[in-house]
């Protein structure tokens, strides 16, 4: 046993067994795949709900979607349809004490004009000109008023926020709480206060797939298989959303690899401060971002307790709050450098600590599974480069990773590009996490960029036949970025799950053309992989745990043995001869 994974052992007690029995002896066998998917490719953008970009997406005949279209919310021109009342959105006030279903006092006569906080090149601080300050009170079509290309406001996508956004399924608090709250009273980059959250309602903006938007996305949807029922695991943002990609879990403040109480300042209060409408009392950028949620007294935590226990069902492990546990719950960097250099922790530190539990890359490197982790801009220097998403690098938050050899598996997306042009050695499991700026992400980068990222990466597949035959690529989204999504969302535990987000399934065995509405979200990724290579599931805390849904036709999306989530295997049909 070398001397770092001893050091890791003992600094790191909750460091998985199977970790220190792969480190010691050569795997005995190399797990092989269930199915004909020898490699499994996942691509992932930033911020886009499902109706954000598939809100008018018209499937073959044969097939049916939810979205704003089949609603009747909009009609294919964008405007507002029969039914735009079901996505009216509620202004609330709330006092007091944090609650995920905070009281309302009716609709928006018509929505606040949008902000374009945080977009390349615009003022943030005043309402987009670009749009109209009289917006009907529901989704609008942003190509209506500025281009697909065009760099548009950033909704809030924070932890707390989105709880209220949702309302407990009622989907329509998602302007008053970005309107009410925003980012929070301790965001270092602003001199943010009540009133001055600069959003307005750029959270109900989509894009119109039958008018021309998007129109990669709408070819792969309607050559290959995309699931309208697929979901952001954690309410937030990208690093907890990121890390359920790799975990299924949720990470925490830890000292050695132990739970541990974090600096106060790091602690979220999502009460309202006295005197305002829903100011939390702290939650911000440069404020709190962990909380105790087995502790029934900890702010934020009996609210959506309550909620779950309102449930037809029971939420999974009882909510999954283990005690004296603090919970990351918005963004936080890794506490290693690119490099694996160790970083300094601090209460001015906004760094996870180490991580310990058992993480997908862990358990493929034990099966003996080859795999590899692509972040664009990882060569170039520093996190401070904003190429290079630290947060998006989800296995070097883990020891495990950084300090042994598959470190080496954290690759940069320049190296996808030499690995794919060689089956025989390219990795069975990838992940690729693109540059900032064509990630797609709103604000400082355009959702074409991530699009034309994508039909890259299928071109350079299927350039390779060797490759692509016995290949699938599952295109998402790490979170919805606070967008407006009409959808069903089912409550899992403390954490999620969050709005629907797009995925399409791009393989020789996709079902052509299909939607599947099968209830998934990121824990379906590592489901897939689990069976497909027959592992077990990470950890007893781990969502990929829950069984896969069992629907009703006349609830399709609803699952019967709530809570519940499925494998992606509905998305593929492999008795086709070679995919074909």
């Amino acid at each position: 046993m070398s001397f770092t994974l001893i050091h890791d052992l003992v600094k790191y007690p909750r460091l998985p067994l199977f970790i220190a029995i792969a480190a010691l002896l050569p795997a005995l066998a190399v797990a092989k795949p269930e199915t004909p998917i020898e490699h499994v490719i996942v691509i992932v953008g930033e911020n886009r709900t499902f109706d954000n970009l598939f809100a008018t997406y018209r499937p073959k005949k044969g097939e049916t979607v939810w979205n704003l279209l089949s609603r009747g919310i909009v009609r294919a021109d964008g405007t507002p349809g029969r039914n735009f009342r079901l996505a009216a959105q509620q202004r609330l006030d709330t006092q007091g004490a944090y609650t995920p279903t905070p009281p309302t006092v009716g609709p928006y006569a018509t929505l606040p004009q949008p902000y374009a906080s945080g977009a390349f090149g615009q003022r943030r601080d005043a309402p987009d000109a670009r749009f109209p300050a009289d917006l009907p009170n529901g989704p609008f079509q942003i190509t209506r008023h500025v281009g697909y290309g065009a760099h548009t406001g950033d909704p809030v996508h924070r932890f707390f926020q989105m709880w209220q956004q949702v309302d407990g399924g009622r989907n329509d608090l998602f302007v008053s709480t970005a309107e009410t709250v925003g980012v929070g009273p301790s965001n270092g980059k602003a001199p943010l206060a009540p009133g001055r959250t600069f959003q307005g309602g750029v959270a109900m903006g989509f894009y119109n797939m039958a008018a021309g938007d998007a129109p990669i996305f709408k070819r792969l949807a309607e050559r290959y298989a995309i699931a309208d029922n697929y979901h952001q695991p954690i309410m937030g943002g990208t690093t907890a959303n990121y890390f359920a990609l790799a975990t299924a879990d949720v990470g925490y403040y830890a000292v050695d690899g132990k739970p541990a109480v974090p600096p106060a300042r790091q602690i979220e209060n999502p009460d309202t401060q006295p005197g305002t409408n829903n100011w939390y009392v702290e939650d911000g950028y440069a404020g709190g971002t962990y909380v105790n949620c087995a502790d029934p007294d900890a702010p934020g935590a009996a609210g959506i307790h309550a909620l779950l226990k309102r449930q037809a069902y029971r939420a999974f492990n009882d909510g999954n709050c283990a005690p004296d546990t603090y919970y990351m719950v918005n963004n936080l960097d890794p506490a290693f450098t690119a490099n694996g250099e160790p970083l300094p922790l601090a209460p001015d530190k906004f760094l996870l600590p180490p991580q310990t539990m058992p993480n997908i890359g862990d358990a493929l490197t034990a099966a003996g599974v080859s795999w590899k982790w692509y972040s664009g801009g990882r060569n170039d220097g520093k996190a401070v480069d904003k190429e290079y998403c630290g947060m998006c690098d989800t296995l070097s938050y883990f020891p495990s990773t950084m300090n042994g050899p598959d470190k080496a598996k954290l690759e940069d997306l320049q190296q996808f590009y030499v690995d794919v042009k060689n089956a025989a050695t390219f990795p069975a499991v990838s992940v690729i996490a693109p540059y900032d700026s064509i990630s797609g992400h709103p604000g400082y980068a355009v959702a074409p960029s991530f699009d034309e990222l994508v039909q890259d990466v299928v071109d350079r597949v299927q350039a390779n036949p060797s490759l692509w035959r016995n290949t699938a690529i599952l295109v998402t989204f790490d979170e919805g970025g606070g967008y407006y999504d009409s959808g069903y969302v089912q409550l899992i535990d403390f954490f999620g799950d969050g709005t629907r987000i797009p995925l399409i399934a791009v393989s020789p065995y996709a079902k052509r053309g299909h939607v599947d509405h099968t209830y998934y979200d990121h824990a379906s990724i590592i489901k897939f992989i689990e069976r497909n290579w027959r592992l077990p599931p990470l950890s007893k805390r781990s969502r990929d745990n829950l069984p896969n849904p069992l629907h009703d036709a006349r609830e399709p999306y609803v699952p019967v043995n709530r809570p519940a989530i499925g494998d992606l295997m509905n998305m593929f049909d492999f008795s086709r001869k070679g995919g074909q």
